[in-house]
């Protein structure tokens, strides 16, 4: 692979993996676990706390996962990661008790890790460090139809076919279809060897002088931390929210314009936005995913407002998953990508795993419009967390 060249068939095959590792082991499980819930005997919020405790483990072993990318290189990680998956899928629907279902929900969640955006950019850093800023702002446009492709999908099968039919036809898709492409990539991601001169073109410097990279590492993982609250708190409780605040009618067409604005979101970029930094374009979706909570809190019941929270919102959203890939290769450079992915994911999931539960808390006695102001109130964190980054990078 020319180190200055975009590896098209990387991102292509990536783009159907991402659609399919999203889709499969986390988009499908909201509308499946009802019928998980029945079938265990349990209240659904059961189910939910149980994929929270799923993405808390995950977020837990993600260092160790990014190490293991570094070491081994991200295209065998996440060949072993379809594989996993897979079989975890396998066992998910074959569990016959309340405890066997949760293991298997854990390993699924775990393989996540091996297979989603973390893992996935650092394979795009690994085969071309140089152009892999393009490179992860494709593969995200590609992937942000996984949720818009797989919510209907899933219900479709749902109507003829129970979840463990359903979880076993996802198997085959991350066995059949996942696994031979990422083993095709492990070998175009294959460590560089060579002279001295080749491994330096394929090699990224950071922006962060080394003796400011420390804190500008923790105010990274602050303000990408406090954008997973924000954006897991707000969209987990999307419907009850805006029901909570008299726009109940609204919550379809909230629904209907987030998913677009995401995908154009990171379309506008792609075509405008070549020449932006990941620093500024990470202050652009923290400033954005708050104004949009600033905007429903202030403007309901208003349908007008909640749609112009919709679209704001996903337009943060969107570009906040080009920047958790980009900002990371940008400030620090592609030396220990996968581990600096790793700590990132951790991070993330560990929050997102505890937010919504967070935030229902804080709805009952603060009300609706309070909790969104606190909501806010972290996505202006985030961006403030981001500026002084900037100051530390000039």
């Amino acid at each position: 692979m020319t180190p200055h060249r975009l590896p098209v068939g990387a991102v292509l095959g990536l783009g159907v993996t991402q659609i399919i590792g999203y889709g499969t082991l986390y988009y499908s499980f909201s509308i499946l676990a009802p019928d998980m819930a029945r079938g265990y005997g349990l209240p659904v919020e059961w189910m939910f706390g149980a994929l929270s405790v799923a993405l808390l483990v995950g977020g837990l072993v993600s260092p160790s996962i990014g190490g293991w990318i570094d070491r081994f290189g991200a295209g065998r990680i996440m060949a072993v990661g379809s594989l996993v998956a897979a079989l975890a899928l396998i066992g998910c629907a074959a569990s016959p008790n309340r405890p066997s279902f949760l293991v298997a929900l854990v390993v699924i969640e775990v393989a996540a890790n091996f297979v989603q955006y973390g893992a996935a950019f650092a394979l795009l850093v690994q085969i071309a460090p140089n152009v892999a800023l393009r490179s992860i702002t494709y593969l995200t446009l590609i992937a942000g139809f996984a949720s818009t492709i797989f919510w209907p999908v899933t219900s479709a099968l749902h109507a003829s076919l129970s979840w463990q039919q359903i979880y076993l036809v996802f198997a085959g898709m991350n066995a059949l279809v996942c696994l031979p492409v990422h083993a095709w990539l492990a070998r175009t991601a294959r460590p560089v060897r060579g002279n001295a001169s080749t491994t330096e073109v394929r090699k990224v410097e950071g922006s962060l002088p080394p003796e400011k990279r420390r804190s500008g590492f923790v105010l990274m993982i602050v303000g990408f931390s406090l954008q997973a609250l924000v954006s897991s708190a707000v969209l987990v409780h999307m419907v009850p929210l805006l029901s909570g605040l008299g726009l109940g009618a609204a919550a379809a067409l909230v629904g209907t314009l987030f998913g677009p604005a995401q995908v154009a979101s990171r379309l506008i970029n792609m075509l405008l936005g070549r020449d932006l930094q990941p620093l500024v374009l990470a202050a652009i979706s923290a400033l954005l995913m708050a104004a949009a909570i600033a905007v429903l809190a202030a403007t309901a019941p208003s349908m007008v407002g909640a749609m112009g929270f919709a679209v704001l919102f996903g337009f943060g959203s969107g570009l906040f998953s080009i920047v958790s890939g980009t900002l990371p290769l940008s400030l620090f450079g592609s030396e220990g990508y996968g581990r600096l992915q790793g700590k990132i994911t951790s991070a993330r999931l560990i929050v997102s795993a505890m937010a919504p539960f967070a935030f229902a808390i804080a709805i009952k006695p603060l009300g609706e419009v309070l909790s969104l102001s606190i909501a806010a109130i972290c996505g202006s964190l985030a961006l403030l967390a981001f500026l002084a980054i900037g100051r530390r990078a000039g």
